[in-house]
């Protein structure tokens, strides 16, 4: 039993992954049957792929090879091939074919893997089964937690770089900037180049809205986002197993919404299969949920062709991703948290409240939490009038409690776009926690609740004007504010803006905002209790305005706190003699939060002068 082995398992029973510890070997004639080595595969050579065209058993189709293409990728070769079938001669090349496997004289020599967009033949390249069998006897890395701190990174050499975490400050997570990381590694090519046969991401349940933020989060991605239906009604029986040539489904979203990439089992060696005979999305050492799938359909198009299928059985789970084929044990289970979302205010609406499971996934994760409360929002609120919202999420974490973030918003005349929700303070609080790079940490639930009034209930700051444009040190300045709602007259509100004393003799400007535009000054994290403590401060509250003055004394954090008003000297104080770990300094401002009871939109800035005390 490898060692490594052992902490792989215990990694993985942190996230709720349980992985069993032998490892498969690769042998030229295995439980699968004899492989053809691809220095014996030649011109004209004739012989058959396996793959479902619907339902759940494998048919056959011929193949004829062309010819073998050296070196295609890094230390791999690629078979070209001729393939027919009465679906493929509509068809010709299918997304969810990749990893069919095909066969001559008997033997195993690869899988149907690459095509070419808008293709007039049906021709398609094929990943030979060495290359795969090799990622099959591949030993997971002795780590799956976080990329480690410097200071212990010296004692990991054996790790592998955590390609799926986002690259930026956790602490202002951006979904689509990590999107964008990820794309950077991606199997996708573009123009006439052979491209992977695209792993089809067949999303149930879905509104249009919710598929074009699919595209953009996922096409990048070598993932081809296509509506489609949920999981099976169970009228295949449970014992449907993983079979040589079947369809298989690596499930990201289940629940009132689903989302699965659907491919084709090479060969199932043991408890362990290869499919795909390409990368998913190259993610190397994964925890995903997979599924035994049913084909409904299998969809010709003149770009690119792909199978309409749903799950039908959850088994195992994706373990390793890579350039040549994905990884799949039945005897893994993946780790995935649930989300639910509650809407309020939605008069008579059928469906209020949704449920769904969410693959634990450092990128799957905050993707499909936006995706599912901006379907759910959308689709629940779908009218072409003013909405003004309030959505609440709370985040419960395993040993750290339930942290609760805020999103509001107003749309004018229909429902927000779900797009906007990638944005979402609830979206970049998953995705920082799953990402965060101190520890492993387990999202145990995500709950949103959303009121909704069908009203344009916004004020506009059309102005602002100080009552006094000369006060008494120590005296708060009295602001006019000049308010606009979008149906109604013209208001006015006086409110007072606390001054501290040493601003005597000076000039004053204040900056008004929303709350929900402003951000308070927060220290860096050093550690997840860090992290935690941010996100429920990364705003005021959004009903709110709040008034900036910018001060004389230099602000600074450092070691989880902030000192926003400190005196000359005192940063060099601060710093450490013998650590590099210096305070971070920053622009001092003091703000203050003046309840509104409306959502506020517009900026505006007031300037006074302050007399000096008299002695």
């Amino acid at each position: 039993m490898r060692s490594s082995s052992i902490v792989v398992a215990a990694a993985l029973a942190g996230l709720g992954l349980t992985l069993p510890l032998a490892a498969p070997t690769a042998h030229a004639s295995g439980p699968g049957g004899p492989i053809m080595p691809v220095s014996e595969v030649k011109p004209g050579m004739k012989g058959y792929g396996l793959t479902v065209f619907r339902g759940t058993e494998p048919e056959r189709f011929d193949v004829e090879v062309i010819d073998v293409l050296t070196r295609f990728r890094p230390n791999q070769d690629l078979i070209l091939v001729k393939t027919s079938h009465p679906r493929l001669e509509v068809a010709r090349v299918v997304a969810g074919m990749s990893g069919s496997p095909v066969y001559l004289d008997g033997k195993m020599v690869g899988a149907y893997a690459y095509g070419w967009q808008f293709p007039s033949e049906a021709v398609a390249g094929v990943t030979p089964i060495q290359s795969m069998l090799d990622e099959l006897a591949r030993p997971l890395p002795p780590m799956l937690g976080p990329t480690p701190l410097p200071s212990v990174r010296a004692s990991a050499a054996a790790r592998e770089p955590d390609t799926q975490r986002y690259a930026g400050d956790v602490g202002a997570y951006d979904l689509r900037s990590h999107a964008r990381q990820l794309a950077q590694a991606s199997p996708a090519l573009a123009g006439g180049r052979a491209v992977p046969a695209s792993t089809p991401l067949l999303l149930g349940g879905c509104s249009d809205g919710t598929l074009r933020l699919a595209r953009d989060l996922f096409e990048p991605l070598g993932l081809d986002p296509v509506q489609g239906g949920g999981a099976g009604t169970g009228a295949i029986d449970a014992s449907a197993r993983y079979v040589d040539g079947g369809a298989i489904g690596v499930q990201m979203v289940s629940g009132d919404m689903s989302a699965m990439g659907t491919g084709t089992v090479t060969r199932v060696q043991g408890n362990r299969l290869v499919a795909f005979g390409h990368p998913m999305m190259n993610g190397g050492v994964s925890a995903l949920p997979t599924a035994v799938a049913r084909v409904v359909w299998v969809m010709a198009t003149q770009s690119r062709s792909f199978k309409m299928a749903e799950s039908v059985r959850p088994l195992g789970a994706l373990v390793n991703d890579r350039p040549t084929a994905i990884v799949v044990d039945d005897r893994a289970k993946a780790p995935t948290f649930p989300v639910e979302v509650h809407i309020e205010g939605v008069d008579g609406a059928p469906h209020p409240d949704w449920s769904f499971r969410v693959a634990h996934d450092k990128f799957m994760g905050p993707s499909f939490v936006s995706m599912a409360i901006g379907n759910a929002f959308d689709t629940t609120t779908s009218e072409r009038r003013d909405v003004t919202w309030h959505a609440r999420t709370a985040i419960t974490v395993r040993g750290h409690g339930t942290v609760t973030v805020d999103d509001v918003g107003v749309s004018v005349g229909g429902t927000p776009d779900v797009q906007d929700w990638a944005h979402a303070r609830a979206v970049r609080a998953v995705g920082a926690l799953l990402n965060n790079p101190w520890e492993d940490v387990v999202v145990e639930k995500v709950d949103a609740r959303i009121s909704v009034r069908f009203a344009r209930d916004m004020v506009h700051l059309r102005g602002a004007e100080v009552l006094a444009d000369v006060v008494d040190a120590g005296q708060p300045a009295r602001v006019r504010l000049h308010l606009v709602p979008w149906a109604g007259r013209e208001e006015t509100l006086d409110v007072e803006v606390p001054l501290p004393p040493e601003l005597a003799g000076r000039e004053v400007e204040i900056e008004l905002a929303p709350g929900w535009a402003e951000a308070p000054e927060l220290p860096t994290p050093d550690r997840l209790d860090d992290l935690l403590a941010n996100l429920p401060r990364g705003a005021y509250e959004p009903d709110t305005l709040v008034a900036s003055i910018r001060l004389p004394e230099q602000g600074v954090a450092f070691r989880g706190h902030v000192a926003s008003r400190l005196p000359p000297g005192a940063f060099d104080a601060l710093r450490p003699a013998h650590d590099s770990r210096a305070p971070e300094p920053f622009v001092s401002y003091l703000r203050t939060s003046l309840p509104l009871h409306r959502l506020l939109d517009g900026k505006d800035r007031v300037r006074l002068r302050v007399r000096p005390v008299l002695h």
